[in-house]
């Protein structure tokens, strides 16, 4: 996953795939525990989220995947990229989203 702003673009981001491909996408995901997510990211994903909802949209999803995939740590690591520049956050312990509540 790569992902960046730019004054001409604003906010974008790709998805590099195993044969090297280079494809732009609203949203990507990858990883061990991405296979149990697909289907919660297709439904719940809409254009021009807040940064607020773009940021419970990705650590539900993130955390649903920790939950079905035991190889998906215990935290997790959000970085909004802006015009600002970015902004880092760790979810861990009771900051995590619960599986049962989302």
């Amino acid at each position: 996953i790569c992902a960046g702003w730019d004054p001409e673009n604003g906010g974008s981001l790709y998805n590099i795939t195993l044969g090297g491909s280079l494809i732009k996408a609203p949203f990507t995901i990858g990883g061990s525990g991405s296979t149990y997510i697909y289907g919660v990211c297709d439904k719940e994903f809409k254009k021009d989220m807040t940064e607020s909802e773009c940021k419970k949209f990705v650590s539900n999803a993130i955390a649903l995947a920790m939950a079905r995939d035991s190889s998906s740590g215990g935290i997790i690591r959000l970085a909004t990229i802006s015009k600002s520049g970015v902004k880092r956050e760790i979810l861990s312990g009771k900051t995590l989203p619960k599986f049962s509540q989302i």
